[in-house]
């Protein structure tokens, strides 16, 4: 049983990899994936981490001569809103003020001036169109 989990943790940790990976590139084929990735696993493995998720509908191919190239399905801006959402949603209890004020206790001591002038006007913004 254990080594099932551990299986499971080790896929999705790929998994979640991949995805980062193929974000960043917009494009790669598995040998591609595989050398950014850390402590890859072997090549047939990325392979089939990589049908998985275009199993899952995270990803879709093309055929490029005879290798294929996956790209994400979802741009990266939607899936960070799609994260986000749920991240609010699972640990926040739906509150943007929970998960601001988490976010402001972890990296507070790490904002610049100019970071938080933007956060406050970006607040500003909020209030005047939800009015």
């Amino acid at each position: 049983m254990l080594e099932k989990l551990q299986v499971a943790k080790l896929s999705r940790r790929g998994e979640r990899q991949i995805m980062d990976i193929l974000y960043q590139r917009v494009k790669a084929t598995a040998a591609e994936v595989r050398d950014v990735m850390e402590d890859a696993p072997s090549y047939s493995a990325v392979r089939a981490m990589l049908r998985t998720l275009e199993e899952k509908g995270h990803v879709r191919h093309e055929l490029d001569g005879l290798r294929y190239v996956y790209s994400p399905v979802q741009g990266k801006e939607s899936a960070k809103k799609s994260a986000v959402k749920h991240l609010l949603r699972t640990f926040f209890g739906d509150s943007p003020e929970q998960i601001v004020a988490a976010l402001l206790d972890v990296s507070a001591k790490q904002l610049t001036r100019d970071e938080l002038d933007r956060m406050s006007q970006m607040i500003e913004k909020a209030r005047k169109e939800g009015k």
